[in-house]
């Protein structure tokens, strides 16, 4: 079983580690082809890859929170995610 965290911004790598997420695999890119039985992918996947990784038999946790206009379109610090309310919330997702 394989635990992805799925980013490509520094500050939410930073952001999971500090929340007790050190035993991920990271990736800036992800291949849902890749999961099996069991696996967890967490992230902000598109709806379809996110369908897929359930299809496949892995569970799709979404990196959950509250942007302001303002910040949104700059990279987020893990400070400022844990200020927008930065949580993972399991979501079954088909096609």
């Amino acid at each position: 079983m394989t635990t992805y965290f799925v980013s490509r911004h520094a500050g939410a790598v930073e952001w999971a580690q500090q929340q007790g997420f050190n035993s991920v695999e990271v990736v800036a890119h992800f291949d849902p082809s890749v999961v099996s039985d069991g696996d967890v992918v967490i992230g902000t996947l598109p709806v379809h890859l996110a369908a897929e990784v359930c299809a496949n038999g892995g569970e799709y946790h979404h990196l959950v929170m509250n942007i302001p206009a303002d910040a949104r379109g700059r990279e987020l610090s893990a400070e400022d995610m844990v200020s927008f309310g930065a949580t993972v919330q399991r979501y079954t997702v088909t096609a």
